[in-house]
């Protein structure tokens, strides 16, 4: 029986964030140090309106809270992240070094929010199957997550999103959601700022992983450095396969799953992919310390 970390993707952050963390001056400080700017001042409301800013803080708090929970003899099988969520995901891993990937997602957030500086973004659609939705997108927009069977999220333009979202709603959508992100992630209109980060990997030398790392883009399990690094290259232009991928670590007998903070979003979908099947998911921003190590204990008895 094996126990999961997974880490959020942009949507999650909010002001504050950073304050608190496990271990948090000394992580702050290494990041200050690397980045020439005070990380501690990342997480602010005003910053948070821009995605470099927003990547480095859900990578920050993912590496802080995974590392508090290996501390305390919690140590995972496999790890996997949600967008962005995949940098912290490889740390955890041991794949990625900290401060590699601290350049690398200062970059990547760089690049995403370059390119798509404003009116493009990123908008959930409840209720509605890939089937369902596929036929309705158009040319302008992209399925970027397939979170649960009827829970879908949409990239494009203001314009051809809510185009999209009028068509969803006269097809049965239950919910309409524009989501806190400000790029249009998870599709081809990123694929120019993926070869460049993919350039930026070149030299970045990552190790064979201590556990399963899973991509949540293919919903497999990657060893090779070579294929990790090209996972989280690419990743910013590729669909999310959230349900997938939870499906598969079921399938790899993870009998539990930890959501490090900030919130519990993929929690509620994990919950979805383990339905009707063992296993646990909980969000340790809820559950806290304690519930978690004594979930994690009960898996070795």
């Amino acid at each position: 029986m094996k126990i999961l970390f997974s880490f959020p993707g942009q949507g999650a952050q909010r002001p504050g964030m950073l304050q608190h963390l496990p271990d948090g001056a000394a992580l702050l400080d290494e990041a200050s140090e690397i980045l020439q700017q005070d990380a501690r001042l990342l997480d602010s409301a005003a910053e948070l309106q821009h995605t470099r800013a927003v990547q480095l803080c859900l990578l920050i708090a993912g590496v802080a809270h995974a590392r508090e929970l290996q501390r305390q003899g919690v140590e995972p099988d496999i790890t996997c992240g949600l967008s962005i969520g995949a940098f912290p995901a490889a740390v955890a891993a041991g794949a990625l070094a900290f401060d590699d990937a601290l350049r690398l997602v200062a970059l990547r957030g760089t690049l995403m929010e370059e390119a798509y500086p404003e009116g493009y973004g990123l908008t959930a659609i409840v209720g509605l199957s890939e089937q369902q939705l596929k036929p309705l997108l158009g040319s302008e927009c992209w399925l970027a997550n397939i979170n649960a069977p009827q829970q879908m999220v949409i990239a494009g333009s203001e314009a051809a999103m809510s185009a999209v979202a009028s068509r969803a709603l006269n097809a049965g959508a239950q919910k309409i959601h524009r989501l806190a992100v400000s790029v249009p992630s998870h599709c081809a209109l990123l694929d120019a700022p993926a070869a460049k980060l993919a350039e930026a990997f070149r030299p970045v030398a990552l190790q064979r992983p201590r556990c399963a790392y899973l991509s949540g883009s293919t919903a497999r399990v990657l060893w090779q450095p070579e294929q990790i690094a090209d996972d989280l290259a690419g990743n910013m232009a590729r669909t999310v396969r959230w349900h997938e991928a939870m499906v598969a670590a079921n399938e790899r007998d993870v009998r539990l799953a930890i959501e490090m903070p900030p919130g519990a979003i993929l929690t509620g979908l994990t919950r979805v992919a383990f339905c009707g099947c063992p296993g646990e998911a909980v969000a340790l921003e809820q559950g806290g310390d304690l519930l978690v190590r004594r979930l994690a204990a009960r898996l070795t008895r």
